[in-house]
């Protein structure tokens, strides 16, 4: 007798899992912010510091800090920034923009001097808050840069002991304006002049917010992806991919008949979860990433196939359908957290250990074991277990089952 309760419920969970997939996993993907070899960018490592130099941590953690600040004022997307081996920090931009004219100004210095009339240092950019900003001068429209110091008497105390003598402004080493204190300025308020155009001046008020590199830094190689090519192995990664996904698809539906299917709808649950995850953490998107996701449906699918088998070896040994379920998913379950958690461990050193692409292959693939193990156990057999419980399927050939059913004495 059919038990039309259970069967409801697994056609409402069916569709609804089916409608909520069709109707917002375009808009969740397109959220997802991929990698410079999928969209375009550059990747660029440098050395900290000279050849033998000693490096601290300190000095590492203001480096980031300083090209963090200035990668921000790019306006580029989801940056990679990382350290490797001590004293190497890897850049990864991806996006579309002027890669030559960022590779510059990622390393560009701006070392800002005052000095009294005499050659001594005043004052320098460490002395000034990260708020300069480009503003045109209000008769001449002139180009100019307005900075504010952290310590408002320190310029005080410098505009009035060198009250109507010069203290010229040096920046990277180059004089820049030489003016004549005229006031004693009060609020640590002033106006960097001499800028030849407005995006000179905007440039400088970036630079200068951004602060100045402890150390040296000194560049070890760089790849350039242009968004051509990023584009074209997006199209043909997405492309192996689908087709990879659909030969399993349609292997699980051949070989495990309507278990196979159950599997199916589960796999596209795991799918559309694990990209709802990358969408939200972010995660940046690259191909070794994609790569991780087919692998983690493959993985999913094991799952899957151990259990099925288990319930065909229960058919042999002579139990009824749903008996051969229930035994076969109890039995399964051990094998497929062992294979799960080996697995687990192995992505954990990569991300410990590895660099780049390996820690984001890592990501990825330690993302789809824990989905996977929501998706393609819990569901699955919740699915299954309703299905086979409903009674509408008795013969063990619609769960792939070919053989001749034991009968046990």
């Amino acid at each position: 007798m059919i038990k039309w309760g259970r069967l409801t419920t697994f056609i409402i969970i069916v569709v609804i899992i089916l409608g909520v997939v069709l109707s917002t996993s375009q808009s969740i993907y397109k959220s997802i912010p991929l990698g410079l070899d999928l969209q375009g960018g550059f990747d660029v490592l440098y050395q900290v510091g000279d050849p033998g130099q000693a490096v601290s941590a300190n000095d590492m953690n203001a480096t980031i800090a300083a090209l963090s600040n200035r990668v921000n004022s790019l306006g580029v997307s989801e940056p990679l920034i990382e350290v490797e081996n001590g004293n190497r920090v890897r850049v990864d931009l991806a996006g579309q923009f002027n890669q030559e004219k960022a590779r510059q100004f990622l390393i560009e210095q701006a070392v800002l001097q005052f000095k009294s009339p005499t050659g001594q240092v005043l004052a320098t950019g460490k002395d000034i808050m990260s708020n300069a900003a480009y503003t045109p001068d209000s008769q001449t429209q002139a180009a100019d840069v307005s900075i504010q110091f952290k310590n408002p008497s320190l310029f005080e105390h410098i505009t009035q002991k060198y009250l109507n003598q010069r203290v010229s402004i040096w920046l990277n080493g180059k004089m820049i304006e030489d003016p004549q204190i005229q006031t004693v300025i009060t609020g640590g308020k002033a106006v960097i002049t001499g800028f030849a155009t407005v995006q000179a001046a905007v440039d400088m008020a970036k630079l200068l917010n951004a602060g100045a590199f402890p150390l040296t830094l000194h560049e070890l190689s760089s790849t350039s992806v242009g968004p051509t090519l990023g584009q074209s192995a997006l199209h043909a990664t997405l492309i192996a991919a689908l087709v990879a996904i659909l030969m399993i698809f349609l292997f699980m539906i051949l070989i495990y008949r309507l278990p196979g299917l159950i599997a199916v709808i589960s796999l596209i649950a795991y799918s559309y979860v694990l990209i709802v995850v990358f969408a939200g953490l972010p995660v940046v998107l690259t191909l070794t990433g994609l790569a991780a996701l087919v692998l983690g449906i493959g993985m999913a699918v094991d799952a899957n196939i151990i259990t099925y088998e288990r319930i065909k070896d229960e058919l042999r040994n002579g139990r009824s359908l749903q008996s051969s379920v229930m035994a076969g998913q109890r039995k399964a379950i051990r094998t497929i957290l062992d294979s799960n958690v080996t697995t687990f461990i192995a992505a954990v050193v990569m991300y410990a250990y590895g660099t780049g692409d390996v820690r984001g292959f890592a990501v990825a693939l330690i993302a789809s074991i824990i989905i996977s193990l929501l998706t393609a156990v819990l569901l699955s057999r919740t699915l299954l277990f309703l299905f086979t419980r409903s009674n509408v399927v008795k013969n063990p050939w619609w769960f792939g089952f070919n053989g001749k059913v034991a009968t046990r004495r």
